[in-house]
Protein backbone atom coordinates (compact mmCIF):
# COMPACT_ATOMS: atom_id res chain seq x y z
CA UNK A 1 0.00 0.00 0.00
CA UNK A 2 1.48 3.35 -1.74
CA UNK A 3 -0.72 5.36 0.61
CA UNK A 4 -2.21 4.20 4.02
CA UNK A 5 -5.44 5.93 4.18
CA UNK A 6 -5.09 8.15 7.31
CA UNK A 7 -1.77 10.04 5.96
CA UNK A 8 -2.69 13.67 6.67
CA UNK A 9 -4.34 12.91 10.08
CA UNK A 10 -2.71 14.26 13.49
CA UNK A 11 -3.69 12.49 16.70
CA UNK A 12 -2.73 13.91 19.93
CA UNK A 13 -2.55 10.64 22.58
CA UNK A 14 -2.76 12.20 26.17
CA UNK A 15 -3.63 8.20 26.80
CA UNK A 16 -2.12 5.23 29.56
CA UNK A 17 -2.46 2.19 29.68
CA UNK A 18 -3.89 -0.14 27.11
CA UNK A 19 -7.02 1.33 25.68
CA UNK A 20 -6.18 4.57 24.56
CA UNK A 21 -2.32 3.32 23.54
CA UNK A 22 -4.08 0.73 21.58
CA UNK A 23 -5.90 3.13 19.64
CA UNK A 24 -3.25 5.48 18.95
CA UNK A 25 -1.71 2.49 17.38
CA UNK A 26 -4.23 1.38 15.16
CA UNK A 27 -4.34 4.88 14.10
CA UNK A 28 -0.68 5.30 13.40
CA UNK A 29 -0.44 1.52 11.31
CA UNK A 30 -3.49 3.11 9.67
CA UNK A 31 -0.73 6.09 8.37
CA UNK A 32 -1.98 8.79 10.87
CA UNK A 33 0.99 10.86 12.62
CA UNK A 34 -0.33 9.83 16.42
CA UNK A 35 1.92 12.22 19.05
CA UNK A 36 2.23 10.53 21.83
CA UNK A 37 2.50 13.39 25.04
CA UNK A 38 4.00 12.33 28.10
CA UNK A 39 5.01 14.07 31.35
CA UNK A 40 8.76 14.42 32.17
CA UNK A 41 9.96 11.22 33.86
CA UNK A 42 7.56 9.33 31.97
CA UNK A 43 4.01 8.12 32.20
CA UNK A 44 2.29 6.19 34.96
CA UNK A 45 2.52 3.00 32.43
CA UNK A 46 6.29 3.58 31.40
CA UNK A 47 7.79 0.87 32.96
CA UNK A 48 5.17 -1.77 33.42
CA UNK A 49 6.35 -5.56 33.21
CA UNK A 50 7.19 -7.72 30.84
CA UNK A 51 10.92 -5.29 30.87
CA UNK A 52 13.83 -5.67 28.28
CA UNK A 53 17.21 -6.42 29.74
CA UNK A 54 18.04 -3.13 29.56
CA UNK A 55 15.04 -2.06 31.70
CA UNK A 56 13.06 -0.67 29.03
CA UNK A 57 8.93 -1.16 29.26
CA UNK A 58 8.31 -4.31 26.60
CA UNK A 59 5.04 -3.71 27.68
CA UNK A 60 4.93 0.16 26.70
CA UNK A 61 7.21 -0.11 23.34
CA UNK A 62 4.51 -2.92 22.22
CA UNK A 63 1.27 -0.49 22.84
CA UNK A 64 2.98 2.84 21.15
CA UNK A 65 4.75 1.50 18.30
CA UNK A 66 4.94 3.69 15.11
CA UNK A 67 3.86 7.19 17.01
CA UNK A 68 6.10 10.08 18.17
CA UNK A 69 6.48 11.12 20.89
CA UNK A 70 6.57 14.78 23.15
CA UNK A 71 7.86 15.25 27.02
CA UNK A 72 6.53 18.46 28.51
CA UNK A 73 5.31 19.32 32.20
CA UNK A 74 1.70 19.08 32.03
CA UNK A 75 1.56 20.29 35.73
CA UNK A 76 3.07 23.94 34.44
CA UNK A 77 0.84 26.56 32.49
CA UNK A 78 3.70 26.76 29.94
CA UNK A 79 3.51 22.83 29.43
CA UNK A 80 -0.24 22.86 29.57
CA UNK A 81 -0.27 26.11 26.80
CA UNK A 82 1.95 24.47 24.44
CA UNK A 83 -0.03 20.73 24.43
CA UNK A 84 -3.22 22.86 23.93
CA UNK A 85 -1.97 24.28 21.13
CA UNK A 86 -0.70 21.25 19.70
CA UNK A 87 -4.21 19.45 19.83
CA UNK A 88 -5.45 22.96 18.43
CA UNK A 89 -3.36 22.36 15.51
CA UNK A 90 -3.95 18.37 15.10
CA UNK A 91 -8.11 18.47 16.17
CA UNK A 92 -8.11 15.09 17.50
CA UNK A 93 -7.03 14.52 20.61
CA UNK A 94 -7.47 10.76 22.82
CA UNK A 95 -6.81 10.83 26.29
CA UNK A 96 -8.01 8.90 29.37
CA UNK A 97 -7.10 11.60 31.97
CA UNK A 98 -8.74 11.93 35.43
CA UNK A 99 -11.08 15.02 34.30
CA UNK A 100 -8.27 17.20 34.06
CA UNK A 101 -9.77 20.81 33.33
CA UNK A 102 -7.51 22.16 30.97
CA UNK A 103 -8.73 19.01 28.66
CA UNK A 104 -12.51 20.29 29.37
CA UNK A 105 -14.02 19.93 25.81
CA UNK A 106 -15.71 23.36 26.14
CA UNK A 107 -12.07 24.92 26.84
CA UNK A 108 -9.87 22.81 24.08
CA UNK A 109 -12.92 23.94 21.41
CA UNK A 110 -12.82 26.70 22.25
CA UNK A 111 -9.37 27.27 20.59
CA UNK A 112 -10.69 24.18 17.93
CA UNK A 113 -14.26 24.27 16.99
CA UNK A 114 -14.42 21.38 14.67
CA UNK A 115 -12.34 19.21 17.32
CA UNK A 116 -12.65 15.65 17.49
CA UNK A 117 -12.34 14.48 21.18
CA UNK A 118 -12.98 11.15 22.65
CA UNK A 119 -12.46 10.54 26.09
CA UNK A 120 -11.94 7.01 27.82
CA UNK A 121 -13.05 5.96 31.52
CA UNK A 122 -13.47 2.97 33.44
CA UNK A 123 -17.44 2.61 34.35
CA UNK A 124 -19.70 4.78 32.34
CA UNK A 125 -20.54 6.42 35.55
CA UNK A 126 -16.94 8.15 35.36
CA UNK A 127 -15.37 6.59 38.12
CA UNK A 128 -12.18 4.69 37.66
CA UNK A 129 -11.62 1.49 36.35
CA UNK A 130 -8.97 -0.84 34.56
CA UNK A 131 -10.00 -3.92 32.78
CA UNK A 132 -9.46 -6.77 35.44
CA UNK A 133 -12.29 -4.75 37.74
CA UNK A 134 -14.71 -4.19 35.15
CA UNK A 135 -14.14 -8.31 33.91
CA UNK A 136 -14.85 -9.24 37.50
CA UNK A 137 -18.19 -6.94 37.65
CA UNK A 138 -19.58 -8.31 34.57
CA UNK A 139 -19.12 -11.93 35.74
CA UNK A 140 -16.50 -13.43 33.32
CA UNK A 141 -14.50 -15.17 36.11
CA UNK A 142 -17.32 -16.91 37.90
CA UNK A 143 -17.60 -18.86 34.45
CA UNK A 144 -14.31 -19.71 34.12
CA UNK A 145 -11.88 -22.39 35.73
CA UNK A 146 -12.77 -26.03 36.90
CA UNK A 147 -16.20 -27.45 36.62
CA UNK A 148 -16.24 -28.02 40.61
CA UNK A 149 -14.46 -24.73 41.03
CA UNK A 150 -15.74 -22.33 43.69
CA UNK A 151 -13.33 -19.48 43.36
CA UNK A 152 -13.28 -17.15 40.51
CA UNK A 153 -10.45 -17.23 37.84
CA UNK A 154 -9.44 -14.38 36.08
CA UNK A 155 -8.60 -14.22 32.65
CA UNK A 156 -5.03 -12.85 31.76
CA UNK A 157 -6.30 -11.18 28.68
CA UNK A 158 -7.30 -7.48 29.04
CA UNK A 159 -9.75 -8.23 26.32
CA UNK A 160 -11.87 -5.44 27.55
CA UNK A 161 -8.93 -2.59 27.19
CA UNK A 162 -8.20 -4.27 23.60
CA UNK A 163 -11.60 -3.73 22.26
CA UNK A 164 -12.11 -0.45 24.25
CA UNK A 165 -9.15 0.52 21.52
CA UNK A 166 -10.24 -0.66 18.89
CA UNK A 167 -13.49 0.61 19.60
CA UNK A 168 -11.84 4.00 20.27
CA UNK A 169 -10.21 4.10 17.12
CA UNK A 170 -13.26 3.14 14.97
CA UNK A 171 -15.16 6.06 16.61
CA UNK A 172 -12.21 8.96 15.75
CA UNK A 173 -12.68 7.28 12.02
CA UNK A 174 -16.46 7.46 12.39
CA UNK A 175 -16.00 11.26 13.64
CA UNK A 176 -13.41 12.45 11.11
CA UNK A 177 -15.55 10.92 8.48
CA UNK A 178 -18.27 13.19 9.58
CA UNK A 179 -16.51 16.25 9.92
CA UNK A 180 -15.10 15.91 6.29
CA UNK A 181 -18.71 15.76 5.34
CA UNK A 182 -20.17 18.64 7.53
CA UNK A 183 -17.42 20.43 9.57
CA UNK A 184 -18.84 19.32 12.94
CA UNK A 185 -16.37 18.14 15.53
CA UNK A 186 -17.09 15.58 17.96
CA UNK A 187 -17.17 14.50 21.89
CA UNK A 188 -16.89 10.82 22.57
CA UNK A 189 -16.97 9.46 25.55
CA UNK A 190 -16.01 5.36 25.41
CA UNK A 191 -16.31 3.46 29.36
CA UNK A 192 -14.59 -0.12 29.54
CA UNK A 193 -17.56 -1.07 31.37
CA UNK A 194 -19.70 -0.57 28.58
CA UNK A 195 -17.42 -2.48 25.92
CA UNK A 196 -17.66 -5.18 28.06
CA UNK A 197 -21.42 -5.25 29.15
CA UNK A 198 -22.09 -4.39 25.45
CA UNK A 199 -20.19 -7.74 24.63
CA UNK A 200 -21.68 -9.51 27.07
CA UNK A 201 -25.42 -8.55 25.89
CA UNK A 202 -23.94 -8.99 22.47
CA UNK A 203 -23.46 -12.90 23.16
CA UNK A 204 -26.72 -13.34 24.60
CA UNK A 205 -25.50 -13.75 28.32
CA UNK A 206 -27.65 -11.44 30.04
CA UNK A 207 -30.84 -12.39 28.13
CA UNK A 208 -29.62 -16.33 28.87
CA UNK A 209 -28.90 -15.36 32.70
CA UNK A 210 -32.39 -13.28 32.72
CA UNK A 211 -34.18 -16.01 31.49
CA UNK A 212 -32.92 -18.80 33.15
CA UNK A 213 -32.81 -16.99 36.73
CA UNK A 214 -29.44 -17.71 37.46
CA UNK A 215 -25.84 -17.62 35.72
CA UNK A 216 -24.55 -19.87 33.79
CA UNK A 217 -22.55 -22.82 35.12
CA UNK A 218 -18.73 -23.32 35.12
CA UNK A 219 -17.95 -25.11 31.35
CA UNK A 220 -14.37 -25.67 32.08
CA UNK A 221 -12.49 -26.19 28.85
CA UNK A 222 -15.88 -27.58 27.24
CA UNK A 223 -17.55 -25.33 24.54
CA UNK A 224 -20.65 -24.21 25.54
CA UNK A 225 -23.53 -25.30 23.01
CA UNK A 226 -21.46 -27.28 20.78
CA UNK A 227 -18.49 -29.79 21.01
CA UNK A 228 -15.02 -28.92 21.87
CA UNK A 229 -12.42 -30.34 24.59
CA UNK A 230 -8.59 -30.67 25.69
CA UNK A 231 -6.80 -33.69 25.21
CA UNK A 232 -3.74 -35.17 26.74
CA UNK A 233 -1.36 -37.02 24.26
CA UNK A 234 1.44 -39.41 24.74
CA UNK A 235 4.43 -37.10 25.14
CA UNK A 236 2.79 -35.03 27.73
CA UNK A 237 1.25 -32.02 25.69
CA UNK A 238 -2.33 -31.21 25.16
CA UNK A 239 -4.59 -30.49 22.39
CA UNK A 240 -8.06 -28.49 21.99
CA UNK A 241 -10.58 -30.29 19.73
CA UNK A 242 -13.52 -28.45 18.39
CA UNK A 243 -16.70 -29.82 16.08
CA UNK A 244 -18.37 -26.97 15.85
CA UNK A 245 -20.12 -27.87 12.85
CA UNK A 246 -21.60 -30.97 11.03
CA UNK A 247 -19.13 -31.63 9.19
CA UNK A 248 -16.50 -31.01 11.38
CA UNK A 249 -18.24 -33.71 13.89
CA UNK A 250 -18.24 -35.91 11.35
CA UNK A 251 -14.35 -35.04 10.52
CA UNK A 252 -13.60 -35.98 13.90
CA UNK A 253 -15.74 -39.20 14.06
CA UNK A 254 -14.06 -40.50 11.14
CA UNK A 255 -10.45 -39.69 11.79
CA UNK A 256 -10.77 -41.54 15.12
CA UNK A 257 -12.65 -43.99 13.89
CA UNK A 258 -15.31 -44.04 16.53
CA UNK A 259 -18.63 -44.04 14.39
CA UNK A 260 -20.11 -47.32 16.01
CA UNK A 261 -19.12 -46.43 19.13
CA UNK A 262 -21.02 -43.12 19.15
CA UNK A 263 -24.01 -44.72 17.01
CA UNK A 264 -24.45 -46.74 19.61
CA UNK A 265 -24.12 -43.73 22.06
CA UNK A 266 -26.92 -41.89 19.90
CA UNK A 267 -29.16 -44.54 19.89
CA UNK A 268 -29.13 -45.18 24.59
CA UNK A 269 -29.06 -41.53 24.70
CA UNK A 270 -31.98 -40.67 22.19
CA UNK A 271 -29.67 -38.05 20.93
CA UNK A 272 -28.74 -36.65 17.43
CA UNK A 273 -25.03 -36.06 17.45
CA UNK A 274 -25.27 -34.05 13.81
CA UNK A 275 -27.01 -31.64 16.44
CA UNK A 276 -24.64 -29.19 18.10
CA UNK A 277 -26.87 -28.83 21.12
CA UNK A 278 -26.82 -32.82 21.50
CA UNK A 279 -23.48 -33.08 21.31
CA UNK A 280 -22.92 -30.68 23.94
CA UNK A 281 -25.25 -32.33 26.52
CA UNK A 282 -23.62 -35.33 25.79
CA UNK A 283 -19.92 -33.50 26.35
CA UNK A 284 -18.65 -35.77 28.91
CA UNK A 285 -19.54 -39.11 27.49
CA UNK A 286 -18.21 -38.22 23.42
CA UNK A 287 -14.46 -36.96 25.36
CA UNK A 288 -14.52 -40.38 27.68
CA UNK A 289 -14.85 -41.84 24.20
CA UNK A 290 -12.50 -39.69 22.19
CA UNK A 291 -9.92 -39.75 25.33
CA UNK A 292 -8.15 -42.81 24.73
CA UNK A 293 -7.26 -41.79 21.05
CA UNK A 294 -5.18 -38.66 22.16
CA UNK A 295 -3.41 -40.24 25.15
CA UNK A 296 -2.19 -43.16 23.01
CA UNK A 297 -0.79 -40.52 19.88
CA UNK A 298 1.96 -38.17 20.77
CA UNK A 299 1.29 -34.47 19.47
CA UNK A 300 3.37 -34.82 16.11
CA UNK A 301 1.64 -38.24 15.35
CA UNK A 302 -1.76 -36.35 16.70
CA UNK A 303 -0.80 -33.26 14.46
CA UNK A 304 -0.24 -35.77 11.00
CA UNK A 305 -3.62 -37.79 11.46
CA UNK A 306 -5.71 -34.31 11.71
CA UNK A 307 -4.17 -32.57 9.25
CA UNK A 308 -6.24 -32.09 6.14
CA UNK A 309 -9.29 -33.35 7.94
CA UNK A 310 -12.18 -31.36 8.84
CA UNK A 311 -11.33 -31.22 12.37
CA UNK A 312 -10.62 -28.15 14.07
CA UNK A 313 -7.82 -28.33 16.50
CA UNK A 314 -4.78 -27.23 17.73
CA UNK A 315 -1.74 -28.02 20.33
CA UNK A 316 -1.72 -25.22 23.68
CA UNK A 317 1.40 -23.75 23.46
CA UNK A 318 3.95 -21.90 26.01
CA UNK A 319 4.24 -18.09 25.08
CA UNK A 320 8.02 -18.85 24.11
CA UNK A 321 6.76 -22.09 21.85
CA UNK A 322 5.02 -19.03 19.85
CA UNK A 323 7.21 -16.71 20.07
CA UNK A 324 9.87 -18.65 18.29
CA UNK A 325 7.30 -19.71 15.06
CA UNK A 326 6.98 -17.66 12.12
CA UNK A 327 4.34 -15.70 11.80
CA UNK A 328 3.36 -13.36 8.41
CA UNK A 329 2.45 -10.71 10.80
CA UNK A 330 5.13 -10.28 12.69
CA UNK A 331 7.91 -8.38 11.99
CA UNK A 332 11.50 -8.04 13.77
CA UNK A 333 12.32 -3.70 14.24
CA UNK A 334 15.22 -2.45 15.81
CA UNK A 335 13.37 -0.48 18.64
CA UNK A 336 15.69 1.90 20.84
CA UNK A 337 16.79 1.07 24.45
CA UNK A 338 16.06 -2.69 23.83
CA UNK A 339 17.46 -3.80 20.36
CA UNK A 340 15.82 -6.39 17.58
CA UNK A 341 12.37 -7.41 18.68
CA UNK A 342 9.44 -9.46 17.01
CA UNK A 343 6.52 -6.87 16.88
CA UNK A 344 3.20 -6.99 14.76
CA UNK A 345 2.10 -5.29 11.89
CA UNK A 346 -1.21 -4.23 11.83
CA UNK A 347 -3.48 -7.23 10.88
CA UNK A 348 -4.95 -5.43 8.49
CA UNK A 349 -3.98 -6.75 4.86
CA UNK A 350 -4.37 -4.05 1.77
CA UNK A 351 -4.51 -5.69 -1.10
CA UNK A 352 -3.06 -8.84 0.35
CA UNK A 353 -0.45 -7.19 1.61
CA UNK A 354 0.48 -6.08 5.40
CA UNK A 355 1.88 -2.90 6.22
CA UNK A 356 5.58 -2.60 7.64
CA UNK A 357 5.59 -2.25 11.45
CA UNK A 358 7.33 0.44 13.31
CA UNK A 359 9.19 0.78 16.29
CA UNK A 360 7.71 2.47 19.21
CA UNK A 361 9.74 6.04 20.12
CA UNK A 362 12.00 6.93 23.20
CA UNK A 363 10.79 9.01 25.93
CA UNK A 364 10.44 12.57 24.07
CA UNK A 365 12.30 11.67 21.10
CA UNK A 366 10.51 13.80 18.97
CA UNK A 367 9.87 17.17 21.32
CA UNK A 368 11.85 19.19 19.59
CA UNK A 369 11.03 18.60 16.15
CA UNK A 370 6.96 18.65 17.07
CA UNK A 371 7.10 22.50 19.02
CA UNK A 372 9.24 23.44 15.76
CA UNK A 373 6.16 21.97 13.80
CA UNK A 374 4.41 24.32 16.07
CA UNK A 375 6.06 27.51 15.12
CA UNK A 376 8.20 27.59 18.37
CA UNK A 377 11.36 28.97 17.42
CA UNK A 378 14.81 27.91 19.09
CA UNK A 379 15.28 30.00 21.40
CA UNK A 380 11.26 29.38 23.29
CA UNK A 381 11.80 25.81 22.62
CA UNK A 382 15.06 26.15 24.43
CA UNK A 383 13.63 28.19 27.26
CA UNK A 384 10.85 25.78 27.46
CA UNK A 385 12.96 23.04 28.09
CA UNK A 386 15.33 24.08 30.73
CA UNK A 387 12.25 25.42 32.35
CA UNK A 388 11.19 21.48 32.45
CA UNK A 389 14.77 20.16 33.80
CA UNK A 390 14.87 18.28 36.94
CA UNK A 391 10.80 17.99 36.95
CA UNK A 392 9.89 14.88 38.61
CA UNK A 393 7.32 12.77 36.91
CA UNK A 394 3.47 13.01 38.48
CA UNK A 395 1.47 10.32 40.08
CA UNK A 396 -1.96 11.01 38.04
CA UNK A 397 -4.59 8.72 37.65
CA UNK A 398 -5.81 8.07 35.13
CA UNK A 399 -9.97 7.06 34.63
CA UNK A 400 -9.14 3.65 32.61
CA UNK A 401 -6.66 1.31 31.60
Amino acid sequence: MTTRSLDGVRVVDLSSFVAGPTAGRILAELGADVIRVDPIGGAVDGGRWPLAESGASLYWTGLNQAKRSVAVDLRSDDGRAVVTDLIAEAGIVLENAARASWLAHDVLTARRPDLIHLHIAGNADGSPAVDYTVNAAVGLPLMTGPVDGTVPVNHVLPAWDLLTGVQAALGIVAALRRRDRTGEGAYLELALEDVAVSAVASMGWLAEAEDRGAGRERQGNALYGSYGSDFATADGRAVMVVGLTAGQWRGLVEVTGTAEVFAALERHRGLRFADEGDRYAARDEITAILRPWFAARTLAEIEKELSGSRVLWAPYRTMDEVAAREYAVIERVEQPGVGAVPTARSPLRWDGAYTGARPAPQHGQHTREVLAELGLGDGSIDALLDAQAGTPAPSARPDGA
